[in-house]
């Protein structure tokens, strides 16, 4: 037999670096590495669970490679009561499921499962681009000191199994192992990523720790990523799931209108969410027939006020099957760039001028111009050129504001 030593593996970017700071910062064991200064990998510490999962959501339309994995202290409730949600951060308008367990490690393939949350037991052994890392209370920090506790795992998690019971016996032993599950568990985690890493703790001060232990400018966050704003409370409560029929009794709930725009436009523009992203499903509001394929999502801006007051929720309709002039409509186009983040995106009323040939002439009506009009005064139009007008994609026009 011959023992060999695994010094290096190709993990985040291939930067050894990354991995010893973490090891130093997780106090795994001392390093020389105890800022990111010069050491070429994106790592981000976000103030809220919402903004963590906007900007997994946003890396993941590049090529389905982002997901959301947190450490082992939230009960794993929803696996045999459906409807209800194991992560729940009222404060910061965020809830999510851990991941279906009929999926198995195929969870981080599927593109729906971006609004799962993965567990040391789905994501070892397995890499996306970008990983998205929720710290449990089983590791803060007090004082400037690394404190970690195994009794905070939910009582599902197999790997302390045994852990209360040898706290009885041995003490010593039994925190000592437990501190080992723990650090050796947000390492795993936090090497999913081989382009980056985000992370969110609900413990400031463990926030804080890991923002001051990166010793430089944070990586900068992505232009087209939606800082999300906490909307106004939903006027529905939503169907449980098991009388649900989808499209028939309710409709999906989306947590921002770039992600609904996102699930009903995907051949527009690549980005490709599935209707599992939906917060939750509400009953059919007034005025949704059905079959009729609705959504409700939360607007976040001022350019369609005074309509459209900013935090609201909105019901969205198929496209117009007439005439357009006049209606208010979520319009996709590669040069739009929306001034309130909806990036290609853009809820607009739309105006448009054609040039409509004589009856003599072969030749079928055009648009001379498309104006995608916001209501307030204090936003410009959206021009559209002749040449740029058939590329120009309607998502969902604007039924009513709830």
């Amino acid at each position: 037999m011959h023992e060999l030593e695994l010094a290096s593996q190709f993990r985040c970017n291939g930067s050894d670096g990354y991995l010893a700071w973490l090891d130093n910062t997780l106090g795994v064991r001392p390093t020389a590495n105890p800022t990111l200064e010069g050491i070429d990998y994106e790592f981000r510490v976000y103030d809220s669970p919402q903004d963590l999962r906007t900007e997994i959501v946003a890396r993941n339309a590049e090529r389905n490679r982002a997901r959301i994995v947190a450490g082992y202290c939230w009960k794993w409730i929803s696996k045999n009561q459906k409807g209800v949600w194991d992560f729940e951060f009222p404060d910061s308008n965020f809830r999510a499921k851990w991941n279906l367990s009929t999926d198995g490690n195929l969870w981080i393939l599927k593109p729906e499962s971006v609004s799962e949350i993965g567990c040391i037991h789905t994501c070892q052994g397995l890499e996306v681009d970008y990983v998205g890392v929720i710290l449990g209370s089983d590791f803060i920090i007090r004082d400037g000191e690394i404190v970690t506790d195994a009794a905070k795992r939910a009582s599902s998690d197999k790997s302390v199994s045994g852990y209360k019971k040898l706290l009885k016996s041995n003490p010593a032993e039994a925190k000592k192992r437990g501190d080992e599950i723990i650090k050796n568990t947000y390492r795993t985690l936090m090497t999913r990523g081989q382009r980056g890493c985000f992370i969110w703790s609900p413990d400031p001060e463990t926030r804080e720790y890991f923002k001051a232990a990166i010793g430089r400018e944070q990586s900068p966050a992505r232009a087209d990523v939606v800082k999300v704003i906490k909307p106004k409370p939903l006027p529905f409560d939503p169907l449980p799931e098991h009388e649900r029929e989808f499209f028939v009794n309710c409709i999906p709930v989306f947590p921002e209108l770039r992600v609904a725009a996102g699930s009903w436009g995907e051949e527009c523009s690549g980005f490709s969410q599935s209707l599992e992203a939906a917060d939750f499903w509400i009953p059919l509001p007034k005025g949704v027939r059905s079959g009729q394929r609705a959504f409700v999502a939360s607007i976040h801006g001022h350019s369609m006020e005074p309509l459209v007051p900013d935090g609201s929720w909105c019901v969205f309709g198929p496209p117009p099957e007439g005439t357009r002039q006049g209606k208010s409509l979520i319009v996709w186009h590669a040069s739009i760039k929306d001034p309130e983040g909806l990036g290609q995106y853009t809820l607009k009323r739309w105006r448009s001028n054609k040039h409509v040939p004589s009856d003599e002439s072969h030749e079928t009506w055009e648009h001379t111009e498309i104006l995608l009009e916001p209501l307030n005064s204090a936003y410009d139009d959206i021009r559209i050129s002749p040449e740029e007008a058939d590329s120009v994609k309607v998502v969902a026009e604007l039924m009513r504001v709830l």
